[in-house]
């Protein structure tokens, strides 16, 4: 009906958006509803259900609409780009396709409405595309990427209903060069498969990329570059040998479109031109194109010669060999000054590293089919010579380069004899060739791991030695880079913006390419996870016969260089493409990393004398003296956490484990951990299992093992690999972990306020829901100690809980703020379907189910008292922080997150109130000491800490610096005062509702409409008593005293003495004390009563 009403252009906005307001909220309630950990299971199965019916119905919906229903079919292809549109961070995505319980989520949802429509009905195709065409032109780029996608499953699955359609998506494509970089990219890549069956849209792309080279945007011609190759491999993927003669066979351009045929080499003849004027251009097109052509020999190793003579002249300008002892690199031709900024003119490392990978996957035999004709080689014996003489001239100046590098000191290399630490441009200079040469570093020890293995015992000890000299040269190399850093960010480095890596995948990286600080960590990898594994293998071996001090520097300087290349290598293969086919070469088998990191961890936890630039730490786990370098374990760590971070998007986690348990009996021979690990470690039945076992045999031993040591930032790490894991186990089987997480806590001092903070998120993470607000009150009670308040004088650190303490307190306040912040988040999307379940009667469909596994329960009695008896938790939890003496900014933040609280709580209590002709049911239990555990416990703490906060307003009011924190603190003061009496009114009318007194500890709130007088002004000092003793109206006070006598005595059992009128400041003089009388309904309060002379005389 809706889509229907959607038709009336009057209607049709708010139609759709109602329409994909239920779409996306019922997601948004499933994906919170299974990731709140309090929330029944009951209700969680009911929401997956709900989400289940509505993908059901609306797809429903799009295939019925062939029986009659045509007109509304502009509603749905609105209604399903609406969907496509609204994906925000990945929240959109449909479950695992390995869950028996996968949802398809909205992408999907909207792509297959839109996609059946296409393939359904014939005059909806026009829309369609234009609607394509019209939202990558105006949506943003990462709003386009869904319809991108969408149009290449379209031109997938629907190729020759698409080829109706080229002239529009030749439209499209004249944007190429005005797009962003990804939205190109991405665009190629999904309009290629479309490309084999129409010549005509074949030629429209070459045409584009043609015109796109010549731009003067770095983006645009990274984004041709990228096409290029992109079309080179889908014709050596679908070339046929006799592709050339069915090319020129057919008659029309509109013949064409009819019979699927290969692009043609001729393609190949025309993109030379192209690939050569790409040789001048900017560094980051250059480092596209040679990892571009590694793409192309990898998907066709015949077109290697062809490539090798494409390459040969540019590579041969940067080196000068007149003989075989005089070989020298032109590292000044690499790099350019214009207008006094240096800039990298040719990235010689990405280049050495594609011909490197060229000449491994080069055929070895010499019988070799040369179809690539139109580079102008053929299959004559001159030719055949040319191309073997072309490969043996980039093998033997690679070997040349090898020997260069490993002969010739630092000085003589970088060809300069003043201090590499000079401020001139020459220096600058200097720090550029440095960067360049620690890439051709990594490439040359790529390839002397991979010929390890080939190698016999006597060639393999002479490999290892090469590689370590290469290591201790490159870490020269990385001091010299690093010096310029500051200056060099100044300047501005061309590579520190659009770059693209070695995926060929381009994009926009902040910090990606930058100048060489930390250049392992941000530069794209030169080395193949098997020579990466190869190194580790390597470190454990050294590690194993360590017995000089040279030996212990060489053995951390390799440490330290393969720790860093893996993690480097971990972090770009998070970019990578399912269907990259760098994935393979490169990447590999991954999980085969994790066995030799865990044997390395262990070592270098175990052997910390072989660690020698571990950090030197004070007792807070803060640096001290000079080395400001990465710890080693450190490294290890995180290369663990970046692997773990992998699964599910690359492989499974009990892949991983099972492969991480392989090292467990070289740990135990190495390290002497025998009571630790067996073979139970890789006999879990399941994934649980599994990663309970590594929780308590391995991770919770290194934990112990850190802590003991007080390698605080490395327990941070391992705190977030903790956790990761965790969070893949049912509920249940997190308090175990919780428990011991807790006891580490109780018994443990630590002063680092990051490993506080990680053990603290460790405690609460783990523990179920029953127990995570318990947990936090007992700490925010210990907090209270140590941060102290009015009336109690802080400690210097928590007896219960050792790591509360001066130095990490308000860390821990911060801590359990945000976690209050996410229970207060929790409610606000619960409270509506407590609302919602009040409003629809729900039993007769969760009957069977209730009666089985809740004992009767409804899903909404089961909702409200998980919901109160959270609430009521989170009130013992802010009760301790309403005592606390706590600084400005968590001041507010507290008043906040209270006003949020109680704004949640009238809520609740408006739901208690029976709407007008229906029967009133009495308050529960729960609901009733929650209202009685709020106004005792807080409420009236809230009002002193206001008037705390409120008093050093005052005493800092002359401060400049504090007028804006209290203008913020005035907003949120009188915001939480308004929300409290909101929800003491709806607790009022519930009270006269059902005769319950809901109110019985309620505290009258404070007045806020008053005026401060000075009390340096002895005038007003003097006219005080005068204004104070005048009497007001008999008449006026009679009718309110009266009014709320009454009201009190019916409300209040047994108030307390002086209860009729809230105190502003207790502490402050009799003259100064103001109150206010509460309002009753129907009268209005005409002036503010105070006290009389005879009051303040007693």
């Amino acid at each position: 009906m809706l889509l229907s009403v959607a038709r009336i252009r009057r209607f049709t906005e708010t139609a759709i958006s109602l329409l994909k307001s239920v779409v996306t909220r019922s997601h948004r309630e499933h994906r919170l509803a299974r990731d709140c950990k309090w929330v029944p299971d009951l209700l969680k199965d009911h929401c997956l259900l709900t989400v289940r019916r509505i993908e059901q119905a609306v797809l429903r919906t799009v295939q019925e609409s062939n029986n009659g229903r045509e007109h509304i079919l502009p509603s749905i292809v609105q209604l399903g780009f609406c969907l496509l549109e609204s994906l925000e961070d990945g929240n959109g995505k449909g479950d695992s396709a390995c869950d028996p319980n996968a949802l398809m989520g909205i992408e999907e949802l909207g792509m297959q409405t839109i996609k059946t429509l296409f393939e359904v009905h014939d005059m909806a195709r026009n829309e369609i595309i234009e609607q394509c065409k019209f939202r990558i032109l105006s949506l943003k780029p990462q709003q386009s990427v869904s319809i991108i996608k969408l149009l290449g499953r379209l031109v997938q699955s629907n190729p020759y209903p698409m080829l109706e359609h080229v002239s529009r998506l030749k439209e499209l494509l004249d944007y190429f060069s005005f797009m962003h970089l990804k939205t190109s990219t991405s665009l190629i890549a999904a309009l290629l498969p479309l490309a084999k069956y129409s010549h005509d849209l074949q030629r429209y792309i070459v045409l584009v990329v043609r015109k796109a080279v010549f731009k003067r945007e770095d983006t645009v011609r990274i984004a041709s570059i990228d096409a290029i190759i992109k079309l080179m491999l889908e014709s050596s993927s679908k070339n046929e040998p006799d592709s050339l003669q069915q090319f020129s066979s057919q008659a029309s351009c509109s013949q064409q479109a009819e019979l699927p045929n290969g692009i043609g080499v001729g393609l190949f003849q025309e993109m030379r031109g192209l690939l050569r004027r790409c040789l001048s251009q900017q560094a980051t097109v250059k480092e596209s194109m040679y990892w571009g052509l590694v793409k192309l020999v990898l998907s066709d190793t015949s077109v290697v010669g062809p490539v090798f003579e494409f390459l040969r002249p540019h590579f041969l300008q940067f080196f000068e060999s007149k003989t075989s002892e005089e070989f020298k690199i032109k590292l000044r031709d690499c790099v350019k000054a214009e207008n006094g900024i240096l800039q990298i003119e040719e990235p010689l490392d990405c280049l050495v590293s594609c011909v490197s990978w060229l000449l491994f996957l080069k055929p070895q035999d010499k019988a070799f089919q040369q179809p690539w004709s139109c580079f102008g080689f053929s299959l004559s014996q001159d030719n055949e010579a040319a191309r073997i003489s072309s490969s043996e001239s980039f093998a033997d100046t690679l070997m040349k380069m090898r020997k260069f590098l490993r002969n010739k000191s630092l000085e003589d290399i970088l060809g300069t004899n003043q201090d590499l630490g000079s401020q001139t441009l020459d220096g600058e200079k200097t720090s550029f060739y440095a960067w360049i040469l620690s890439g051709i570093i990594q490439v040359l020890v790529n390839l002397l791991a991979k010929e390890i293995g080939n190698a016999t015992d006597a060639q393999n000890i002479d490999l290892e030695k090469e590689i370590i000299d290469f290591v201790v040269f490159y870490d020269s190399l990385e001091k010299v880079a690093c010096n310029k850093q500051g200056k060099s960010h100044r300047k501005g480095h061309p590579k520190a913006n659009n770059t693209q890596d070695i995926h060929g995948e381009t994009e926009t990286r902040e910090g990606q390419k930058a100048y060489p600080s930390k250049f392992s960590l941000v530069r794209s990898p030169f080395l193949s996870t098997s020579s990466i594994s190869c190194l580790l293998e390597l470190v454990v071996k050294i590690s194993r016969c360590t017995d000089s001090e040279n030996h212990n520097n060489q053995y951390v300087h390799l440490m330290s260089f393969t720790l860093k290349a893996c993690l480097s290598h971990l972090k770009a293969f998070q970019s990578l493409e399912a269907d990259s086919p760098l994935k393979g070469l490169i990447y590999g088998d991954i999980k085969v990393l994790g066995s030799r990191l865990l044997h390395l961890v262990w070592l270098m936890k175990s052997c910390s004398s072989l660690v020698k630039d571990q950090r030197k730490k004070d007792s807070r786990g803060r640096l001290c003296g000079d080395d400001q370098g990465e710890g080693l374990v450190h490294l290890g760590l995180s290369c663990l956490k970046e692997l773990f971070n992998l699964v599910g998007t690359k492989f499974k986690l009990i892949e991983l484990i099972e492969e991480m348990s392989k090292s467990c009996l070289e740990i135990v021979e190495d390290a002497g951990g025998g009571e630790l690990f067996g073979p139970d470690l890789v006999g879990g039945e399941n994934e649980g299992q599994a990663i309970h076992l590594f929780l308590v045999k391995v991770l919770r031993k290194l934990f112990t093992d850190l802590l003991m040591h007080s390698h605080f930032q490395e327990l941070e790490v391992l705190s977030d690999i903790a956790l990761l894991l965790a969070h893949k186990l049912p509920s249940d089987g997190r308090n175990s972990h919780g428990a011991w997480a807790d006891s580490i806590s109780r018994n443990a001092k630590v002063e680092n306020v990051k490993a506080t903070r990680s053990l603290v998120s460790l405690v609460i993470s783990l523990s179920d829901s029953q127990n995570d607000l318990k947990l936090a009150r007992g700490m925010a009670s210990e907090l209270l100690k140590v941060i102290g308040s009015e009336e109690m004088d802080p400690l210097e650190n928590s007896e219960t809980y050792p790591i509360i303490n001066r130095s990490t307190a308000n860390a821990i306040a911060t801590l359990l703020l945000n976690l209050i912040e996410s229970v207060i988040i929790d409610f606000e999307w619960m409270v509506p379907k407590l609302k919602a379940l009040f409003s629809i009667n729900l039993e007769e469909t969760f009957r069977h189910k209730s009666s089985e596994q809740c004992g009767g329960k409804t899903p909404k009695l089961m909702l409200e008292d998980a919901l109160y008896s959270r609430a009521e938790s989170l009130v013992q939890v802010l009760s301790c922080f309403t005592e606390m003496s706590l600084k400005d900014p968590q001041a507010e933040y507290l008043l906040r997150l209270a006003a949020k609280f109680y704004k949640h709580l009238a809520r609740i209590t408006k739901l208690r109130i029976a709407p007008k002709g229906y029967r009133q049911a009495l308050p529960g239990i729960k609901f009733q000491t929650l209202a009685e555990v709020t106004c005792k416990k807080l409420t009236g703490p809230l009002y002193k800490f206001v008037a705390v906060v409120q008093r050093e307003q005052q005493e800092n009011m002359q401060n400049r610096g504090m007028a804006n924190k209290i203008k913020r603190e005035n907003k949120c003061i009188p915001n939480l005062i308004f929300q409290i009496e909101d929800y003491e009114k709806y607790l009022i009318q519930l009270s006269k509702l059902t005769k319950v007194n809901l109110l019985r500890h309620a505290k009258r709130s404070t007045a806020r409409d008053f005026k401060i007088l000075d009390t340096r002004d002895k005038a007003n000092q003097e006219e005080r008593p005068m204004h104070a003793s005048s009497p007001s109206t008999p008449e006026d006070s009679r009718e309110e005293s009266e009014e709320e006598e009454k009201e009190c005595e019916r409300l209040s059992s047994d108030p307390e003495p002086g209860a009729e009128n809230g105190v502003l400041d207790p502490e402050s003089g009799a003259d100064d004390q103001v109150r206010m009388r509460v309002k009753s309904k129907g009268v209005k309060r005409k002036k503010v009563v105070q006290d009389s002379e005879e009051e303040h005389s007693e």
